[in-house]
């Protein structure tokens, strides 16, 4: 053997370390019994007054004693050395008898650490044992000193645990490819956890295995790098779907019998997946903030694919995965922020696209050409559907969601959409001004147009009603609706009524009176302007060209009123009479040939009026005047003071009892119906925009 060798096996020994405790452990017995006898013998001398007289040679006696016990004490001492050197003398003996195996040790630690490299864990474990086994025999002896060959191994203990865990947090994949060996490091790991060994804590190598498993699953799926990019959250969540089940089955199939069964495997999978994957959705949420598409993806896949069949809730996984046990993914505060925070997003989005619709539709208004027509040569656009399409597929989403969800967004896409058309109402006021500036060459073909887009929003509107709600939470869209109706109507029936206006200039007047002519003109006029009305949609249709009669009736009535003609006599009365006769034919016969529907005329009031004129009797027009009001109840004391002005015949006296006739009359029929004329038609002469209809368009 070589020095160095014998240095390695040789305990260092210091002096006495072999005799702990007293050197002689007889020692203060013996004096405690030699100190008993000198009392009892000193005792018999003073109770026995005859022995006294020997005291001087019990005295003597003693001293000689001691002197031989001190004596032999001094002795003793000198043998303390040799004691040591006996000690010294076992100790080398039993490193004697070990040296053989002491001597393989280095050799030995290298082939176990060989043994754990290459993943022999059984013959690493047995090897490693018989090594720990061979410093315990030499422990003892040594009196508890540690001989420097065996310092590594801790070590090497430490490398071959550190090896079992490898194979523990690759227990998925070496179920499948090595099952061997996920079984001997599995093995090692019991058997190391249920030995002690002498002068150390125990080596609790299962638990370390277990938070391997653990480790490597989290690791496997979990790890940060792994988690997704913005926009990508779906993709993720899909895989997982894939991925989570699979590695649960494969707990189950393969893992799971390689493993004790106090390891609860499936269990196990289970709660480590669940916890890997609640962990990573919480750092999602604490870091910026998820876009629209991420958010819906994350609601919907925690709240409904990841605790169902296809996942957690597959009951092929068995009783092991008890999914009532484990905490929901997303707390109630993380649904609330995330629902928060997806309608915010939802909100921005439908504005940008409902703006960017209307852009597209406004800057359609510029064109050098009509708008476009669907086959049925209605005019026609994209808007509405496009419109409608937007709403209802951001609200009809999240009913996948959950019911909160649907109605906070069914509230904020009803609420965009009322934001939208107040938009378009104001972009269609500076399209009038356009027009007026002479830059919109096709103004009222495309204000037809906008009547079709509103009619269609209209029609829709009931995609946009949640299953079961009244029909009364749309009640403020179709108020704004019927607003931008209406305003539409109204910007039609202004630009009618600024192209009328110069044509009723001349009527009443002595050539109205005796041909057709101006009338003819307004006729033609007005059918020229109405010509494309029928490419508007019904019962949008109707309404307009209801509305234009009446506001060609108002302007009718309203050249009345202006006092330009006094009839001279009989026979220009009897001209008037017949010329209102006449044009409230060719009105109606105007209208009629434009598709309005009979019921909706206004043209009868030229023929009440026409009975003022064909009275011969002015005693009688007291009657004619109650008749009028029964007919038109807004018609006033100026519009008839205005139309006996024009008879030119009536006297202050006849012209005082018909008016107070049209106080005194019976009150108006309620069965009459009929919308307000007379009221729109104020005397003096008023401006243009007085002269507007209200009621449907107004």
């Amino acid at each position: 053997m070589d020095s160095t060798a014998k240095d390695k096996i040789q305990p260092i020994l210091l002096p006495g370390s072999s005799c702990p405790g007293p050197e002689w452990p007889e020692q203060e017995r013996a004096e405690q019994l030699a100190r008993g006898a000198a009392l009892k013998w000193a005792s018999g001398i003073f109770y026995r007054p005859e022995q006294l007289a020997r005291l001087g040679q019990y005295r003597s006696r003693e001293v000689q004693r001691n002197y031989f016990l001190e004596a032999r004490i001094k002795t003793s001492q000198t043998l303390a050395p040799l004691r040591e050197h006996v000690v010294q003398h076992k100790q080398l003996q039993v490193l004697t008898q070990l040296l053989p195996r002491l001597q393989a040790v280095p050799a030995a630690v290298t082939h176990t650490q060989t043994l754990i490299d290459t993943q022999r864990f059984l013959e690493a474990y047995v090897s490693l044992r018989e090594l720990e086994q061979l410093q315990e025999e030499a422990w003892t002896p040594l009196g508890g000193l540690e001989l420097p060959i065996f310092q590594g191994l801790g070590l090497l203990a430490e490398a071959l645990c550190q090896a079992v865990e490898a194979a523990a947090g690759a227990a998925g994949r070496l179920a499948r490819e090595d099952p061997a060996l996920l079984v001997a490091a599995l093995r090692v790991a019991e058997a190391e956890t249920e030995r002690t060994i002498l002068g150390q804590t125990p080596r609790d190598w299962r638990q370390r295995c277990l938070r391997a498993l653990q480790e490597g699953l989290d690791r496997a799926h979990f790890s940060s790098p792994a988690l997704p990019e913005p926009g990508a959250l779906a993709g993720w969540l899909e895989a997982l779907q894939v991925a989570l089940p699979a590695e649960l089955a494969t707990a189950e199939a393969l893992v799971a019998p390689c493993c004790p069964p106090n390891y609860n495997v499936v269990q196990l999978w289970a709660h480590t997946l669940h916890s890997g994957l609640r962990r990573s959705v919480q750092q999602l949420l604490s870091g910026p903030e998820l876009g629209a598409a991420d958010t819906f993806a994350l609601l919907h896949w925690a709240l409904h694919v990841y605790m169902g069949k296809e996942m957690m809730g597959n009951l092929e996984l068995g009783p092991e995965v008890d999914v009532s046990q484990l905490q929901p993914l997303l707390t109630p505060e993380n649904i609330e922020q995330l629902e928060t925070a997806f309608v915010a997003q939802v909100q921005v989005s439908v504005a940008q696209w409902l703006q960017k619709a209307l852009d597209g539709e406004v800057a359609e208004w510029s064109r050098q050409q009509e708008p476009n027509t669907d086959p049925s040569g209605f005019y026609h656009s994209p808007m509405p559907a496009i419109v409608m399409q937007i709403l209802a597929e951001n609200i009809q989403v999240t009913s996948l969601i959950s019911d909160s969800l649907h109605r906070r967004v069914h509230d904020t896409a009803l609420s965009e959409l009322g934001v939208f058309l107040r938009s378009f109402s104001d972009a269609l006021i500076h399209f009038s001004q356009d027009h007026l500036r002479g830059e919109a060459p096709h103004y009222v073909p495309y204000l037809l147009a906008a009547f079709n887009h509103q009619s269609a929003l209209s029609s829709s509107l009931s995609v946009l009603l949640p299953d079961g709600e009244a029909s009364g939470v749309l009640a403020p869209i179709e108020a704004a609706l019927d607003d931008v109706q209406k305003r539409i109507c109204r910007l039609v029936l202004e630009a009618l009524q600024a192209e009328l206006q110069p044509l009723f200039a001349s009527l009443p007047s002595r050539q109205w009176l005796l041909s057709s002519e101006l009338l003819d003109g307004v006729c033609e006029q007005t059918s020229h302007f109405c010509q494309d009305f029928w490419r508007v949609r019904k019962p949008a249709v109707q309404l307009l060209l209801a509305e234009a009669e009446r506001t060609v009736v108002l302007q009718y009535l309203r050249a009345l009123m202006q006092g330009r003609l006094v009839c001279r006599g009989a026979d220009e009365r009897t001209q008037a009479a017949e010329r209102l006769g006449h044009d409230a034919v060719q009105l109606k016969e105007l209208f009629l040939g434009l598709g309005l529907e009979e019921s909706a005329h206004c043209a009868p009031v030229l023929l009440a009026l026409r009975e003022l004129f064909s009275l011969h009797d002015p005693t009688l027009l007291g009657l004619e005047v109650a008749g009028l009001r029964q007919k038109f109840p807004d018609v006033s004391e100026d519009h008839v003071s205005a139309l006996l002005d024009l008879r030119g015949d009536v006297s202050r006296e006849h012209r005082q009892a018909a008016l107070s006739s049209l106080q005194a009359g019976p009150p108006p029929s309620p069965s009459s119906g009929r919308r307000a004329l007379f009221s729109l038609v104020p005397t003096p002469t008023p401006s243009l925009s007085s002269c507007l209809p209200s009621g449907p368009c107004s």
